[in-house]
């Protein structure tokens, strides 16, 4: 039986903790550190938390603010959104964080990847690439909340950024963001081909099946916001997380 990592994601947005649907429509869910008290009592495996204003409004990483959230958690937590140096990094770990998720200054600044390897390993990098289909169903990196096309391809990036040092791939399907429609099997299959690293899939989980799925294509761990902030159909707010012997029976028996 494989045991997988199992990882909630909570947004940060005007210090209040909201859930979108691809990347828009976002909806105000509660207090983040209220959910990651409630996470901690659920024992979840990690989380990952990441703050989307930052690098839209070019503003430095809180870390007052990540100090505040972390001091709450007995879990290992990743953070995202802002980060544009190593020194920022060594504050954001020096406050108890694991590691970092890089988003847009992975693809502006891919140097960056390789000096946060450098200095402080290549486990506490994580690059988050978010990617959907353009007019003509060609799928493309994007970033800045899913706003901005880069041109790039996202196998080719996976493969880029596990040269440049980064540790994980975090791979985030715009279009399946909040939609509980699963997760896009085609491309985690596409990129676990194509790395040798871990890759957390993320986008679109419904059901404990689906992270099964995910695995069976080749991601190394799952991800998921609404799955875990919102009960269906009306999507009302109840922040939830499986049990160990939900997980071990639909989950891990099978992958």
């Amino acid at each position: 039986m494989k045991r997988i990592r199992v990882i909630p994601a909570l947004l940060i947005h005007r210090n209040g903790l909201v859930k979108s649907v691809k990347f828009k429509d976002y909806k105000y869910v509660g207090d983040p550190i209220n959910a990651v008290r409630i996470f901690n009592e659920k024992e979840v495996d990690e989380l990952a938390i990441i703050d989307i204003d930052a690098s839209r409004e070019s503003r430095p990483p809180d870390i007052s603010r990540i100090r505040e959230i972390v001091s709450e958690a007995f879990i290992p937590i990743a953070y995202g959104g802002g980060i544009t140096s190593v020194d920022e990094v060594k504050k954001i770990l020096s406050v108890g964080v694991e590691k970092v998720i890089l988003n847009r200054s992975a693809v502006k600044n891919p140097s960056l990847v390789t000096g946060i390897a450098r200095q402080f390993g290549s486990q506490s990098v994580v690059v988050s690439i978010d990617y959907k289909k353009n007019l003509f169903g060609k799928p493309g990196v994007y970033i800045e909340n899913g706003k901005t096309a880069t041109g790039l391809n996202p196998v080719a990036f996976a493969k880029q950024m596990e040269e440049a040092g980064a540790g994980e791939i975090l791979l985030n399907s715009i279009e399946r963001d909040g939609s509980f429609s699963g997760y896009d099997l085609e491309m985690i299959e596409k990129i676990a081909h194509a790395i040798n690293i871990p890759m957390i899939a993320a986008g679109g989980a419904a059901s404990l099946s689906d992270f099964k799925r995910a695995v069976q294509y080749g991601a190394s761990a799952v991800s998921a916001g609404s799955f875990f902030v919102f009960q269906r159909p009306h999507r009302a707010v109840l922040i939830s997380y499986p049990s160990q012997q939900d997980l071990e029976k639909h989950v891990y028996a099978w992958i």
